[in-house]
């Protein structure tokens, strides 16, 4: 694939519908890594003009945020604002929620003022408007279970895209005890990701993986790296990694795309 930088279409004079915003999971940590080659590969089958910041994006700082570390947000998130400003853009989508929060509800008060939408939102909108479609015959049927991130479920109270891009494959839904207002976080939120366990009995992220394996669905869909990384731990711990795939939704509809 070849995917235009922001400094590529603007020395080129050409204006692009959206900016795809990577993020670190996205950039660096080989399992997201496939869902941003994913959701790229979805943008140019609906004919979508995109580019990316490349070495311009920086962490937003929501790591950094959620420890406690103000300066450090502050100071990655007016670089980045400064850059995405410089180049005048009007519209973000992100397949990380993380940063989807972050720029969305935080950046506006350093002087950040973006359309950001999830990818699964920006999906949804892509199928109502004809510009992708999919068929459900690679999970048409098949006992599927959702898992809500928290920054975009209980944060920012997005419930629906999802299920309506897993209702569109004709999958069998499957819902977990606790799931939308109730959903249980994978652990990895608030910066947890980076930091070691606390004590306790269990991890957060075997709870979570058993509440899945409970459905006896063989997939979860998920919509966040970090929740990725997360169940697919749980599923590892419980051994059952060869049994239930954890699948980004965006990775689904790739698979399903007419």
């Amino acid at each position: 694939m070849t995917v235009k930088t922001m400094a590529e279409v603007s020395a080129s004079g050409i204006e692009v519908e959206v900016l795809f915003w990577v993020g670190c999971a996205g950039s660096f940590d080989a399992r997201a890594q496939k869902v941003t080659k994913a959701f790229s590969q979805l943008l140019e089958k609906a004919g979508v003009s995109f580019a990316i910041l490349g070495n311009e994006e920086m962490c937003t700082g929501d790591p950094a945020r959620r420890a406690g570390n103000e300066f450090i947000f502050q100071m990655l998130a007016l670089q980045n604002i400064n850059t995405l400003n410089m180049y005048g853009v009007k519209k973000i989508v992100t397949a990380c929620p993380h940063c989807f929060n972050t720029l969305k509800n935080e950046y506006p008060a350093l002087g950040g003022n973006y359309e950001v939408v999830h990818h699964t939102q920006f999906l949804q909108g892509l199928l109502n408007d004809g510009r992708l479609k999919v068929e459900g015959g690679a999970f048409k049927g098949k006992k599927i279970t959702y898992h809500d991130s928290c920054y975009l479920g209980r944060i920012n109270g997005e419930y629906e895209a999802p299920r309506h891009l897993l209702a569109d494959l004709e999958a069998d839904l499957v819902e977990m005890k606790r799931c939308k207002t109730t959903g249980l976080c994978c652990g990895a939120g608030g910066a947890q990701m980076f930091k070691e366990d606390e004590p306790g009995d269990k991890r957060i992220n075997i709870e979570r993986a058993e509440e899945a394996l409970s459905t006896d669905a063989t997939i979860v869909a998920a919509n966040c790296p970090f929740c990725i990384t997360m169940i697919t731990d749980g599923m590892k711990a419980k051994d059952k990694q060869d049994d239930v795939m954890v699948m980004d939704i965006s990775e689904m509809i790739l698979r399903s795309v007419k």
